[in-house]
């Protein structure tokens, strides 16, 4: 009996072992396009154009009336719109998929829905058509996969229960049919857009207002699955998605899913608004991208067409050069795979989908890169988009690489690294610290300005105490190997004599160091930047900025920062060349108080007052 019971068991565990094991072989199937993608564009386009007011929030906010909001109705024509042309626009790009709204949350269908109720571009816009089956047929012609956005909520809707902030129309208890009508109405809405246009995306928006069980998400999410098996749908039907969405922030850290993508604003807004002309520019969009592969993600990068269907251009701008820059790092874009911890290589990096490339992204021209505890011989090394070797420097475990400055890209270089099987990194090989003296007697100045600066940044400053904060007295047991260390370290003595150990990595790129009080933050940047340097995740208000040992004030400007969330922007600040070190510029961020870093997950926006 007890054997029976046991091979029962056991029996059970290895069919659901089996089960598990082919749900996931499933799922990593279906997201394999996803995952390889890494470029997304996002398409915000409704009749809030026409004004060039906020997308649905203008009115559920108070800002306008509803009936003033809608009246952008008359005002939507498409009288320029060529799917074609943004279908062009965006393959040109780089991007390999698309997400469009099909409705927003001011119930506005850009196709021609059947549903009772739908207020449609067909029937109750001045463009008198479906704006929708055009751009989606344009996409079937092409590799790019389909995204469909879809609004949850509806607040223009008599069956929706939310009309405004301050408003409701009535209470589920009190009328559950009327709901019980509306989730008919948006589940009839998607079944339409199934049928009509077989998405292989589907990406919710809203699902804050409502729970799982209001919304019936495993019901929805079980008819389009059954639909198509293979369709992928975001994080936000309550989290029965198959990847998450972070919206805005850069993440500091790694989302936890596997498969993640950010949707992000060119400007500070989704829609078309014309006096919103805070643009980043192509090189910040770059990096952006940068960042999200090296994190393993995508980025769905939004345009906001005008009312006629033209597209602005600032936009076209920054989507034409980040296809100059995919055109031609192509290998170290698509099919990559999250890259190496700060720990081996403070570079951002990212490796092929077989493991046997490392791929380096340089965002400063500068002369060398470190990698720590290399167990593997690499086979070849160059700069993508030339055919000059790089030789390397390999003693077992330390790869350090000298870069010919001639052919660095003007927005972000990358260095591929590829080596005959899966590179092997181990932790016990990273080098214990060094000697101060050891560090001052390098031949090569730069090496050892670059190891105090490694040094400091990990938190044994090898300077420490040994020199007075403006360089007057010095410990007379150093003894400097060349003169323009020396030089080096005098001028950069406020940061060496009591520097303590760095942020954590993630906020920055390069190495840093706090003062004791933990209210200044000094960044090492070497080399020279192709664009602003970039900190992210920092709560406080900055009070002052400048370069470290002359002087020079600097301004700064910050991207992303939403009133409403808590999450922090991204501050940007502009080094000018002719005030660089010839090795390492220190940068000096005065706080308004010790500093604070923003490390949660960055996840939807519910709000937006």
């Amino acid at each position: 009996m007890n054997l029976r019971k046991l091979f029962t068991g056991l029996s059970f565990l290895v069919l659901s072992l089996g089960i598990n094991l082919q749900a996931q072989n499933n799922s990593e199937r279906k997201m394999e396009w996803f995952e390889d993608a890494k470029l997304g564009i996002f398409i915000h386009w409704g009749i809030y154009s026409v004004n060039g007011i906020s997308e649905s929030w203008a009115f559920f906010n108070n800002y306008i009336s509803h009936a003033n909001y809608m009246k952008q109705l008359d005002g939507f024509t498409a009288s320029n719109y060529n799917p074609a042309e943004w279908v062009d626009l965006i393959q040109k790009s780089g991007a390999k998929y698309t997400v469009i709204t099909t409705k927003h949350h001011d119930g506005v269908s850009l196709w021609d829905s059947k549903a009772q109720h739908a207020i449609t571009t067909v029937q109750n816009a001045a463009a008198k058509r479906d704006l929708l089956t055009p751009f989606v047929s344009a996409l079937k012609k092409t590799d790019l996969k389909t995204g469909l956005y879809y609004s949850l909520p509806d607040w223009s809707h008599p069956w929706y229960n939310v009309y405004t902030r301050t408003k409701k129309r009535y209470s589920l208890e009190d009328e559950p049919q009327r709901w019980t009508d509306f989730v008919d109405y948006y589940q009839l809405q998607l079944w339409e857009l199934c049928n009509a246009y077989e998405p292989d995306l589907i990406w919710f928006d809203g699902d804050w207002e409502h729970t799982s069980e209001e919304w019936k998400a495993s019901q929805t999410l079980s008819r389009l699955r059954s639909h198509n098996p293979d369709i992928i749908i975001n994080s936000r039907l309550n989290h029965h998605g198959d990847y998450e969405t972070p919206e805005q922030g850069v993440p500091v850290t790694r989302p936890k899913n596997r498969y993640w993508e950010l949707c992000y604003t060119m400007n500070d807004s989704w829609g078309y608004q014309s006096f919103d002309t805070h643009y980043k520019t192509p090189n910040m969009i770059v990096r952006t991208l940068v960042e999200c592969i090296a994190m393993g993600g995508n980025l769905l990068l939004d345009i906001g067409p005008k009312e006629d269907g033209t597209i602005p251009e600032p936009q076209v701008a920054i989507l034409k050069e980040l296809g100059r820059w995919t055109a031609k790092h192509k290998e170290a874009v698509y099919e990559t795979r999250e890259g190496l911890a700060s720990l081996f290589l403070r570079d951002r990096n990212a490796f092929s989908k077989d493991g046997r490339t490392l791929f380096v992204y340089l965002e400063n021209v500068k002369n060398e890169i470190h990698i720590s505890g290399l167990q593997t011989k690499p086979k070849s090394i160059r700069m993508i988009g030339t055919s000059e070797p790089i030789i390397p420097n390999y003693d077992g475990y330390q790869l350090r690489l000298s870069l010919p400055h001639s052919n660095f890209d003007p927005a972000v270089t990358v260095v591929a690294i590829e080596f005959d099987e899966k590179p092997e990194f181990r932790l016990d090989t990273v080098k214990d610290v060094p000697t101060v003296q050891g560090v001052l007697n390098m031949e090569d100045a730069s090496q050892s300005i670059s190891m105090l600066a490694k040094w400091t940044d990990a938190g044994a400053n090898l300077l420490k105490g040994k020199l007075r904060s403006d360089g007057s007295e010095i410990d007379s047991t150093l003894k400097f190997g060349n003169k323009s260390l020396k030089e080096w370290v005098l001028k950069h003595a406020e940061v060496l004599h009591n520097a303590h150990a760095g942020i954590e990595s993630g906020h920055y790129t390069g190495m840093t160091a706090l003062s004791e009080d933990k209210q200044t933050l000094y960044l090492f940047v070497e080399g020279k930047p192709t664009g602003p340097l970039a900190v992210k995740g920092l709560k406080n208000s900055i009070a002052r900025i400048r370069i470290v040992g002359e002087g020079s004030m600097l301004g700064h400007d910050i991207f992303n920062k939403l009133y409403w969330s808590p999450v922090p922007g991204i501050v940007y600040i502009n080094l000018p060349e002719s005030r660089l070190d010839n090795d390492i510029t220190v940068v000096a961020v005065l706080l308004d108080k010790y500093i604070e870093l923003y490390r949660e997950d960055v996840g939807a926006i519910e709000s937006n007052l």
